[in-house]
């Protein structure tokens, strides 16, 4: 098999956060009620119904526990698409889809996720993130940057570990102001 076939049939792993523009991912008391946008804060942008066809592609969710406790509150975003919670707590799972993790997050991607998963997205929380980066498991970054200055709040990014680049494979603008950026491993 080839490197670039090799590739091909790999898992990959998706870091998506979304951020405001100075760099925090929720208020102190985790809300994140900043997070809603008008629709029409900028006027050249696309629709953000046109994300909809990358969703449909994932194949797996990865989630820190206040994440997954976050994501009942709003009503379970991530539909059946089957979802990992990493956990060491005591958590109710609400849909059969739900499984969790605790142990070690090499041995979760390379035994549990890549046999069964092709695109695997990790969407939180932040220390969650900032392990999987460390270790060098995230292939992929997307970075959703909202258009409001919090001030203060959880931090992005805390620390990840040694400094490593990044390439910048894609920029999209939507209609609510919030700008993607797609970074791959560089």
């Amino acid at each position: 098999m080839s490197q670039s076939d090799e590739r091909a049939n790999r898992s990959t792993i998706t870091l998506h956060m979304v951020s405001s523009l100075d760099g925090f991912i929720a208020r102190h008391d985790n809300s994140v009620s900043w997070l809603e946008s008008p629709d029409d804060a900028y006027e050249r942008g696309v629709p953000e119904e046109s994300a909809a066809e990358l969703i449909q592609g994932i194949h797996c969710y990865v989630l820190g526990s206040r994440t997954y406790e976050h994501a009942l509150e709003l009503g379970w975003p991530y539909g059946d698409t089957p979802t990992v919670v990493v956990t060491g707590r005591e958590l109710p799972a609400v849909k059969e889809t739900v499984e969790f993790y605790s142990g070690d997050l090499r041995k979760l991607v390379d035994e549990v996720l890549a046999p069964r998963y092709q695109n695997i997205w990790l969407v939180g929380g932040a220390m969650l993130c900032d392990s999987f980066l460390r270790l060098g498991l995230v292939d992929e970054i997307r970075l959703a940057i909202a258009p409001v200055l919090l001030g203060d709040g959880l931090r992005l990014f805390g620390a990840s570990g040694s400094e490593t680049r990044w390439r910048l494979e894609d920029v999209v603008a939507y209609k609510t102001g919030f700008v993607e950026l797609v970074y791959r491993k560089g």
